[in-house]
């Protein structure tokens, strides 16, 4: 779909594997180009009192991803463009994907698993990623590289990139 405004007037959303550097870019694009900044993950968190893992153990994914929706509809219905970070798993929602299509600029962030692997740990913000991250990764890869590659108007290889040349390459594409 050819966007009904210019990029500069159109939200602007980053997708992406967990690790390739969403949240960081985001911050900073926002900074740059004087917009609101929103992460899915925080937002989510903000909103139930709780973490993601919490909500994983707790609920499961599919409670998960209705938050995640959610918050991507309400991001997405903000009157002023803002600088978005959407979780990894956005793209698996038919739904999401056309809200993202029709509403947004988005840039695909993609790294190779081998990349994500490196730059993620374990930790409490990464439910998914408690056994073999690689593996993880790699199926997650398999299985969202089309899904992010259907939404993206613009995609930027994180690969081995230091933070500001990826803001400048998203910065290119906001302007």
């Amino acid at each position: 779909m050819v966007p009904s405004s210019p990029p500069s007037e159109r939200h602007l959303v980053l997708v992406g594997m967990m690790g390739s550097g969403k949240t960081s870019v985001g911050r900073l694009v926002a900074r740059r180009l004087g917009r609101a900044f929103l992460d899915s993950d925080e937002q989510i968190e903000a909103r139930t009192g709780r973490t993601v893992r919490e909500i994983f153990e707790v609920d499961g994914e599919a409670t998960f991803r209705a938050l995640e929706a959610d918050v991507l509809a309400d991001a997405l219905a903000r009157p002023e463009a803002a600088v978005i970070a959407a979780a990894g798993g956005v793209v698996l929602d038919a739904d999401n994907r056309r809200r993202l299509r029709d509403q947004a600029t988005v840039v695909w962030l993609r790294a190779d698993p081998e990349v994500l692997a490196a730059r993620v740990r374990s930790g409490d913000h990464r439910p998914l990623l408690t056994h073999d991250p690689l593996a993880v990764l790699e199926r997650m890869e398999t299985a969202r590289g089309p899904l992010y590659r259907e939404v993206a108007d613009h995609v930027v290889d994180t690969g081995g990139a230091p933070v500001d040349e990826l803001v400048e390459s998203v910065l290119e594409v906001a302007r």
